[in-house]
């Protein structure tokens, strides 16, 4: 028997001692109990805590990315009403379907890349982190609060120093395809040494051109489709597919599902869950960065049919604030609309 809370999601006769059963979870954090009878009537028991449970229909699968040209007219018509430079990727994970805007065009990255050094974290690491440990501590720091002190552990913990650990980052992103993306070291400190902290048709593929480059010097970078790319891989590598898991044979499904989890549980609303986030039976996965010029948000979507990544990069040399947010709240909710139907 499977239960959730009062709810039996499975009671199924077995004969075997190892089996597996496909129960439909609640979208929500909840405890799963496993209970086992055997012919005398003696029961075992388990309890699985912290499980966050997703859609069938959202179960991993490669699909080719084609584009949607009703969705890529309005999200062209939405990067041209903000007004100043943006990169937008959207994707469906369930059909491929999806469009962008200058999805190529590189960005200052901010935080937006300690999601690529949580995946060579894990990559390079035995085993999932236990609760409490080092690494567990960092990661949960380096992504839940968008700690930079953690950041820079986390990329001394596998690679030495933060210039081995973006050296490793900058390899791994290559090693599935991702080639506008660079590390630059680890992140800054304030004075005091604490983190900053700040407030259905196709078209064919899915455009990823340049279509406008923000001149902004050097340092962390990254494009629309390459932090799309990462997420949709991790989301991949969680069912054991995808270019993550064949090229980084030390990120495991197991690895993948526990930093989605983490990707649930980040405290940074307003953004690509401004709108979608407020639905009953969405939930947002995701991870943000942001600098005084460049505000930025890159997420997995999870509804009651599916799954789709949205990714939105914006740049203003007067300074980043609210109108990026809005921004990607608005193309989150036009792409669910249409993938809803």
């Amino acid at each position: 028997m499977v239960r959730v809370g009062s709810r039996t999601l499975a009671d199924k006769p077995l004969r075997y001692r190892h089996f597996q059963l496909r129960v439909a979870l609640p979208p929500s954090e909840s405890t799963v109990e496993v209970i086992t009878v055997d012919r005398n009537g003696r029961r075992s028991r388990a309890t699985v805590m912290h499980v966050l449970g997703a859609a069938q229909a959202a179960s991993p699968v490669v699909r080719a990315p084609r584009n949607d040209v009703l969705l890529q007219r309005t999200v062209q018509q939405l990067a041209q009403r903000f007004g100043s430079t943006s990169g937008i990727y959207v994707q469906d994970l369930t059909t491929g379907a999806g469009a962008a805007w200058n999805a190529r065009a590189t960005f200052p990255a901010a935080s937006t890349l300690k999601l690529a050094i949580a995946v060579t974290a894990l990559a390079r690491t035995e085993g999932t982190p236990e609760l409490g440990s080092t690494l567990d501590r960092l990661l949960r720091q380096m992504l839940t609060y968008s700690d930079n002190r953690a950041a820079n552990g986390t990329e001394a913990y596998f690679g030495g120093s933060t210039s081995g650990g973006s050296a490793l980052v900058d390899s791994l992103m290559r090693s599935v395809g991702l080639v506008d993306t660079e590390m630059y070291g680890g992140y800054e400190l304030d004075a005091l040494g604490q983190p900053q902290r700040f407030p259905a048709g196709s078209g064919g593929a899915i455009p990823l051109r340049v279509d406008s480059q923000p001149a902004w010097g050097i340092g962390k970078k990254s494009s629309a489709y390459d932090l799309a790319s990462l997420m949709r891989d991790v989301w991949l590598a969680s069912g054991g597919r995808g270019p993550l898991r064949t090229a980084q044979s030390g990120f495991t499904p197991v690895d993948a599902r526990y930093l989605l989890y983490l990707l649930a549980r980040v405290r940074d609303p307003g953004k690509i869950d401004r709108e979608v986030g407020k639905l009953p039976g969405v939930r947002v996965l995701h991870k943000a960065g942001w600098i005084n010029v460049a505000r930025h948000d890159n997420a997995i979507v999870l509804w009651q049919r599916g799954a789709l990544v949205v990714t939105v990069m914006t740049y203003r040399p007067g300074g980043a604030g609210v109108a990026s947010d809005v921004l990607a709240g608005k193309v989150a909710s036009a792409a669910l609309r249409r993938f809803r139907g």
